[in-house]
């Protein structure tokens, strides 16, 4: 690529869980900034619908890549068929969405499926950072955010055993790569909402018990992907959308750890789930 081409070319964001939900609304976001958009899922006949509209509405780019996140590697994988894809082109935005919970008893479900929950949620995001942050140090900025969780400030409860720690580490892994790389000009964000209107309660069999929850409680994936990108132009390392939520948070950082696990294992209770 020519100087004048890199001086010319849209920036390229890699969107990881991009088939729908949250994912879906940063990749239109960042199609609605102009740039172009590489999509990452399982399913690809989503995303190639996914891409076909993005191209449609915004006249971007947007590259289809099919990729399991669960599988050891991926993350290699995903940077090396991004690279092929898009002639070499680097990442200059980073979004690590992908994610799922697991309700039942952590040892009522075979070790093979909490080990995927952590090679996605954990290892393969990790090792996507730390394969695009040497190019964005060396092109002086680079924008890294992750989709964490209300749930990352809470003591852990029944059910969903490794998602509370997992999106904690998230947090901690944002402000720890902010710590490192603000000075290089990267751009570090983790956004933790609480209720989103997707299709994960769905997936994981919680649906039926999540819709009993007040709508007013429930923020759109646009509306967490826009928070999103605001803090992250801001500089914020950690966001939380809506007011409610964010009194939350507070509330679980100020009160006594004892209380707080008290409350929450009564009100979660209804979110753990039998195993089949």
């Amino acid at each position: 690529m020519s100087l004048e081409q890199a001086l010319d070319r849209r920036p390229l964001a890699l969107i990881t869980g991009a088939s729908s939900g949250i994912g879906e609304a940063f990749a239109c976001a960042l199609a609605e900034r102009d740039h172009d958009v590489i999509l990452v899922a399982r399913r690809a006949d989503r995303l190639q619908d996914l891409a076909a509209k993005i191209t449609r509405d915004h006249a971007v780019e947007a590259f289809v890549l099919p990729m399991d996140l669960s599988a050891f590697g991926a993350c290699e994988r995903v940077l090396a068929q991004a690279a092929a894809l898009t002639a070499g082109r680097p990442i200059d935005v980073l979004i690590n969405n992908a994610g799922y919970s697991i309700p039942q008893s952590f040892a009522d479900v075979p070790w093979k499926a909490q080990q995927d929950f952590l090679m996605t949620l954990i290892v393969n995001a990790c090792g996507l950072a730390h394969g695009v942050i040497p190019g964005m140090i060396a092109r002086g900025g680079g924008r890294i955010i992750a989709t964490a969780s209300l749930a990352g400030f809470a003591p852990g409860v029944a059910g969903h055993t490794l998602y509370p720690g997992a999106k904690s580490l998230m947090m901690s892994f944002s402000q720890g790569l902010d710590a490192e790389y603000r000075s290089k000009g990267l751009k570090v964000t983790a956004v933790s909402p609480g209720f989103v209107s997707t299709g994960f309660a769905a997936a994981n069999g919680t649906d039926v018990v999540m819709a009993e929850a007040p709508r007013r409680l429930f923020l759109t994936p646009e509306q967490v992907a826009a928070a999103a990108l605001k803090a992250n132009d801001r500089g914020k390392v950690i966001v939380v959308p809506g007011w409610y939520n964010a009194l939350a948070a507070s509330l679980m950082r100020a009160l006594p750890q004892g209380l707080v696990r008290w409350a929450l294992m009564k009100g979660s209770a209804k979110y753990h789930l039998a195993a089949d």
